[in-house]
């Protein structure tokens, strides 16, 4: 693959683990272990490639409606990922990060993040997004809480709000926007992730399941990428 023009800044909304477990008669739980192991596959791929950022929707603020059985499978495959792939990510000098109301995960997951994230600190490599419990109206929803705050006690002034300002309070601060967005299993929708940050991502949507999406698919979607003209509304 020609090096050039690769996606700064790829999210990936990883879609289809339970339909991909139905075609093969597996339970919904074994289509999400194969999805965890695509997780792998995507950042190894995108750090060999030259992308700086990868975000993953993995869990988000409306999965706590799905049925308990498989919420606890879900919190249990992160917990085991957190535990067997840090020291994996640092040997690969890739940075964990988490957004989204962490606070509200589970005790026994939120004890082996501590631990990846430390673990991993000093990486100069990818940065690796896990978005955990997030939504992105939540997001939106907190940082104009923290504006408020902030107007509040005068640390910030009405006129000082702006487009850049709301970018510095919420959870990718300081991050670059998204330039695309990969959606797997052919759902055509954005499903409440990164509302703010999409605004201008160029969309890639693949039929392929989540677990069958392998480093071709990444390439696949970063050549179609680099056809597009981006024009930012202009």
């Amino acid at each position: 693959m020609p090096t050039g023009n690769v996606p700064k800044h790829i999210a990936i909304i990883m879609d289809g683990n339970g339909r991909w477990a139905k075609e093969r008669g597996l339970p919904r739980l074994a289509g999400h272990r194969s999805g965890a192991k695509a997780i792998e596959e995507a950042a190894s791929s995108c750090s060999e490639l030259g992308v700086e950022i990868l975000t993953l929707f993995a869990f988000s603020t409306e999965n706590w409606k799905r049925p308990k059985y498989e919420v606890r499978g879900l919190m249990g495959l992160l917990r085991r990922f957190l535990k067997e792939k840090a020291d994996a990510l640092k040997k690969n000098n890739i940075k964990l990060n988490v957004i989204g109301r962490v606070e509200h995960l589970p005790d026994y997951v939120k004890r082996p993040l501590t631990d990846a994230l430390l673990a991993t600190k000093d990486c100069d490599g990818l940065l690796l997004n896990i978005a955990l419990n997030y939504g992105g109206r939540a997001e939106i929803t907190d940082a104009c809480r923290a504006i408020a705050k902030d107007v509040q006690i005068d640390k910030i002034g009405l006129s000082d709000i702006d487009e850049p300002l709301i970018s510095e309070y919420l959870y990718t601060k300081g991050m670059p926007d998204p330039d695309l967005l990969i959606r797997t299993s052919g759902e055509m929708r954005l499903s409440n992730f990164l509302l703010w940050q999409l605004a201008y991502a160029e969309i890639y949507v693949t039929k392929k399941f989540w677990p069958a999406f392998r480093r071709e698919d990444l390439k696949e979607a970063i050549v179609d990428y680099r056809n597009r003209q981006r024009r930012f509304g202009g």
